[in-house]
């Protein structure tokens, strides 16, 4: 149970610590001057649904499992989707994050050269 909490609150920070992803990004795009590139506007998106799926439904869930298992519950999947639901929802939201990863580095018509 321990261990749940310690990556649940490292799934907190990661969230917070995540937000200067965009800003750095930004920043490098609009100094390469390829903020309207279509590669980049798709990882903005992908970084954005990334985002919402972590705020919005990773991270709530998280706390419902552990709330449950807190409370004595020893089988949290039944509960509005569980740890099945949950561990859909990280697969998801670690594809997002890894087609980002492969557009930033592959950068599909881009014509910088950098």
């Amino acid at each position: 149970m321990a261990a749940l909490r310690v990556l649940h609150r490292v799934c907190r920070v990661y969230a917070v610590a995540g937000l200067a992803v965009p800003v750095f990004g930004f920043a490098t795009a609009s100094s390469l001057g390829v903020l309207r590139d279509a590669w980049v506007i798709a990882s903005i998106l992908l970084t954005a649904a990334a985002a919402a799926i972590l705020a919005l439904a990773v991270l709530p869930r998280q706390d419902a499992v552990l709330a449950r298992l807190t409370a004595g519950d020893s089988t949290p999947d039944d509960a509005g989707g569980g740890v099945a639901r949950l561990a859909m929802l990280t697969g998801v939201f670690n594809l997002l994050w890894a087609a980002v990863t492969v557009l930033m580095i592959v950068r599909p018509g881009s014509t910088t050269g950098v």
